[in-house]
């Protein structure tokens, strides 16, 4: 694979950004950049949800993400999965956004992380609400508008493996045109 690997991906909460990100990273050879809320709440010790909080009131945590993920996308060939990769990384060659109902993007996260379904999906609707709206607020950014993908992947139905596979022939396929 070449060395000039730089492919974006993206996707609410639940849609497989992580494990798509991760099993592409690895099957391409290439660095896996996913730095997330997750990763500052695991950083400072904090909860991750009281960082979510956070982050609503104060643009540092999303400036911070989104900063230290294009300056370590940009290090080299890599994966960058994150919600808005596909909007802030200009210098990827491939944009991919996973996409998934909500009802079954739940029902993973219930999966990933317990809970009673209906809360889960409760909680999912009003984390889409509050990122979509913080993203607006921040960059401009309509995360609804996937208009500047280059694919929209459907994840119900896929396994990990096989959307790994879709992205890996869409790539193939970007790169004998360019």
């Amino acid at each position: 694979m070449s060395n000039d690997v730089r492919i974006a991906i993206s996707g609410k909460s639940g849609c497989g950004n992580s494990t798509v990100s991760r099993l592409l990273s690895q099957k391409l050879g290439v660095r896996l950049i996913n730095y997330t809320f997750h990763s500052i709440a695991d950083e400072l010790g904090m909860d991750f949800e009281e960082l979510c909080q956070m982050a609503e009131s104060d643009p540092k945590w999303d400036r911070l993400v989104d900063e230290r993920q294009v300056s370590l996308a940009n290090q080299g060939p890599c994966v960058l999965g994150s919600r808005l990769a596909i909007w802030i990384w200009k210098e990827a060659r491939l944009r991919i956004f996973l996409d998934a109902p909500i009802e079954v993007r739940a029902q993973r996260i219930q999966n990933r992380e317990g809970g009673d379904y209906s809360d889960v999906l409760k909680k999912t609707r009003l984390r889409d609400r509050r990122d979509h709206d913080r993203y607006l607020r921040l960059y401009g950014i309509d995360n609804d508008d996937v208009s500047v993908a280059d694919a929209i992947i459907d994840t119900t139905q896929f396994t990990p493996d096989r959307i790994v596979d879709i992205i890996i022939q869409i790539y193939e396929q970007e790169k004998k045109r360019s």
